[in-house]
């Protein structure tokens, strides 16, 4: 009988294992895979939005007796930055490189 418990033991520990172990799709269909490059483009544009922002520029001049300061910040990316962006990524994964590589 203790075999019978042990194994019953056992299976109830693989079943409650399942619900951590992600689930594996090989095959993604066409949305899906959009969907990710336009994920991937989006947090791409803001990772070099947030780099850009944090070397923003200010500069301080003397225009006759006043005192200018002015301050460049980088564009904030709207969507056309992130479709151009997910473009690339798609032309990338697509093997449409000829754009993004040097011809010798």
């Amino acid at each position: 009988m203790t075999n019978g418990l042990f194994t019953k033991q056992f299976q109830d520990m693989a079943d409650n294992a399942k619900q951590f172990v992600p689930e594996v799709k090989f095959n993604k269909n066409g949305y899906e895979i959009r969907t990710q490059m336009l994920e991937m483009a989006k947090a791409q544009t803001w990772q070099d939005y947030n780099a850009k922002l944090g070397m923003f520029q200010t500069s301080v001049t003397k225009e006759g007796d006043e005192v200018v300061t002015t301050v460049e910040m980088p564009q904030v990316p709207g969507v056309e930055q992130v479709l151009a962006a997910a473009q690339k990524f798609y032309d990338f994964v697509n093997q449409n490189t000829s754009k993004y590589t040097s011809k010798k």
